[in-house]
């Protein structure tokens, strides 16, 4: 099975909120992105506050963004030349399938 269409997933501090839809809305290929609040669960406590070090979570603001296999590269090389060192982590999954109901 080939996959055309790749779903890639931040987790983003909230503090780069703004600048991360700035640079998603950038572009032109992106079949559009959502983003949601999320909780973090990780056992590294790199860049937690002292709530989060208590609560067990870290407040993160998670972006899902569809992109044709071509442009991943394009996308994940815009991110890591804007926030090298920003503590934002990604993963791309293949999507099997996809529609409107």
């Amino acid at each position: 099975m080939t996959h055309a269409d790749y779903l890639i997933t931040l987790h983003v501090p909230p503090s780069l909120e703004e600048a991360v839809v700035d640079c998603l809305l950038s572009f032109e290929s992106a079949q559009g992105f959502s983003s949601f609040a999320v909780n973090a669960h990780h056992h590294s406590n790199h860049g937690s506050s002292l709530s989060e070090l208590v609560s067990g979570r870290q407040r993160k603001i998670s972006f899902q963004m569809y992109v044709e296999k071509n442009d991943i590269g394009a996308v994940l090389n815009q991110l890591k030349t804007d926030f090298s060192g920003a503590g934002l982590h990604y993963w791309v999954t293949p999507v099997i399938e996809q529609g409107a109901i």
